[in-house]
C-alpha cells in the first residue's frame, strides 16, 4: 500500500470562462521512504501540486489517500491535524522568526501540537543536534549564515519525527557548499526511514533524488527511477 496516492487529481481557479486549470488528472503513487523528486521549471505548478500533497490546499476533483485513509473531503480542522503529526514542511525562504533564538524557532510548532514544555526543548535540542547545530541553540537568525538558518528549519521540519518531509526549493537560496550539507541531511533522514519529497526546478538537484518525477503546465510529463 501507497504512503502517499493522488488518484486524477484536478485542481481549478475561477469559473466558467475564466476558469484556468493548474492541476489535470496528477495520479502519483509514492511508497514509505521513497526519496522523490518533483521537478520541473517555474509556472509547472510544481508547488501547487506540493501544496496538495502537503494537505495545505484542496483539490476541485479526484481523491487522495494518505497512509490508506481518503482524506478527500475532510474539514480544514482535519487537514491540519494531518499536517501536524504526518508532514514536516521546509521552505526555500527558511520562514524563521528573526526575534527567536533557533531553539525557541524550533519548539514553535510543538507549542501548537500542545507538547509540554520540557518535552519541547528535549526534542528541541535533539532535532538540532541531528543537523550539527547544537553549538547554536541561542543564536537568532541573524547571527547565522543562510545554511545555518535552512538548517535550524530542517529542525523545525523534523523535531516532532513526520514520517514525511516536504521540502520545497530547500537549496534555492544557498551557495553550493551550504547546499551540499542540506541535500546531505536529507539523505541522513531519508536513511533513517523519512520518506522525502524535494520540490525543485534544478535539474542537478533532482538528478540525486532516487526517483523524478517532471511536471509541466500542471500535467505530469514523466516518472523516472534514476537509481
Amino acid at each position: 500500500m501507497a504512503l502517499i496516492e493522488l488518484k486524477n487529481i484536478c485542481k481549478y481557479y475561477g469559473d466558467g470562462e475564466r476558469q484556468v486549470t493548474a492541476l489535470e488528472n496528477i495520479s502519483i503513487k509514492i511508497n514509505k521512504g521513497e526519496f522523490v523528486a518533483i521537478a520541473g521549471p517555474s509556472g509547472s505548478k510544481k508547488s501547487t501540486l506540493m501544496n496538495m500533497i502537503g494537505c495545505i490546499d484542496t483539490q476541485s476533483a479526484g481523491e487522495y489517500y494518505l497512509d490508506g485513509t481518503n482524506i478527500t473531503d475532510m474539514s480544514d480542522d482535519e487537514l491540519s491535524e494531518i499536517r501536524n503529526k504526518k508532514i514536516g514542511f521546509i521552505f526555500q525562504g527558511f520562514n524563521l522568526i528573526p526575534s527567536l533564538t533557533a531553539a525557541e524557532n524550533v519548539e514553535l510548532p510543538l507549542i501548537y501540537r500542545g507538547v509540554s514544555k520540557p518535552l519541547r526543548k528535549e526534542l528541541s535540542k535533539k532535532a538540532l543536534e541531528k543537523v550539527s547545530l547544537n553549538h547554536r541553540l541561542t543564536h537568532k537568525p541573524s547571527q547565522m549564515s543562510g545554511g545555518q538558518q535552512q538548517r535550524v528549519a530542517i529542525a523545525r521540519a523534523i523535531a516532532a519525527e513526520p514520517p514525511i518531509i516536504l521540502a520545497d526549493e530547500p537549496t534555492g537560496n544557498l551557495d553550493s557548499r551550504s547546499g551540499k550539507e542540506v541535500m546531505r541531511i536529507l539523505y541522513d533522514l531519508n536513511n533513517q526511514g523519512k520518506t522525502i519529497i524535494l520540490i525543485t526546478h534544478d535539474d542537478t538537484v533532482a538528478a540525486k533524488a532516487a526517483r523524478v518525477i517532471r511536471i509541466s503546465d500542471g500535467v505530469i510529463e514523466s516518472d523516472t527511477v534514476n537509481f
